[in-house]
């Protein structure tokens, strides 16, 4: 991937406590692109998309969007340059109505002007969310409170999606509605970058793939080929 990628990461690294979670990871995200993380847990997937948001401070290295330096900016900086997260657990405000969590997600700046026409488009992916529009937010089952956070990442207009984990706590079916959900939105032109322990759905998905393991890329490539590896096969397929 050139350096003119929408999204540059180089040599980062995090701490925590004097542990490190990330040691110089470096990746390439181009413009309409679905690339994915996989590893096992603990592997420093998480701390990864909470660095790029800006939500835990990198100990070194660098984050660029459309080669703007990102890794000293504030969340909601990063949020207002195009980066959306839909994070691990969710993370909706359950006491508000579902349309309240849309609306938040369309506060930015870059998403004001459009707002309405965004929420139209976010309940025509998810219907359910359109019959739910008034309802708690915290009162949703799990599948649909998925759909909430990935809806509210939309409202914000971003030029990237990254998903944290986002099939965790889905039944099987809800997991493959979900993984069709992100092509789906990959097809519009959102680039994604999807982070998942769920490595044979993740490499099918995308187009390339980064292994992560105790914080450093041991393997990249693209998908088919990472699915061909023998040592990907046996430490994550079961093969």
């Amino acid at each position: 991937m050139p350096d003119d990628a929408l999204l540059a990461i180089d040599d980062l690294c995090v701490a925590y406590d004097g542990s490190n979670a990330l040691n110089g990871v470096s990746l390439r995200i181009g413009k309409g692109e679905l690339i994915c993380v996989v590893g096992a847990n603990g592997a420093g997937k998480t701390s990864l998309i909470r660095s790029i948001a800006g939500i835990v401070p990198s100990s070194g290295g660098s984050v660029r969007i459309n080669g703007v330096d990102i890794s000293r900016r504030p969340p909601w900086d990063i949020c207002e340059m195009g980066i959306a997260q839909v994070a691990e657990g969710r993370q909706i405000f359950g006491a508000l109505s579902v349309e309240d969590n849309l609306l938040i997600g369309g506060s930015l700046k870059r998403a004001r002007h459009d707002r309405a026409n965004t929420l139209d488009s976010v309940y025509q992916l998810f219907g359910r969310l359109r019959e739910r529009r008034d309802q708690l937010a915290g009162t949703l089952s799990g599948g649909e409170q998925q759909m909430l956070a990935i809806g509210r990442a939309i409202m914000s207009r971003p030029e990237i999606v990254m998903f944290d984990e986002p099939s965790i706590g889905l039944s099987p079916a809800l997991t493959d509605v979900m993984f069709g959900v992100v092509k789906s939105l990959n097809e519009q032109g959102i680039t994604v970058l999807l982070v998942e322990q769920n490595v044979a759905k993740s490499l099918a998905l995308s187009s390339r793939g980064y292994v992560l393991e105790n914080g450093s890329v041991v393997l990249h490539g693209s998908s088919r080929d990472l699915l061909e590896n023998p040592d990907v096969q046996r430490a994550y397929l079961g093969l």
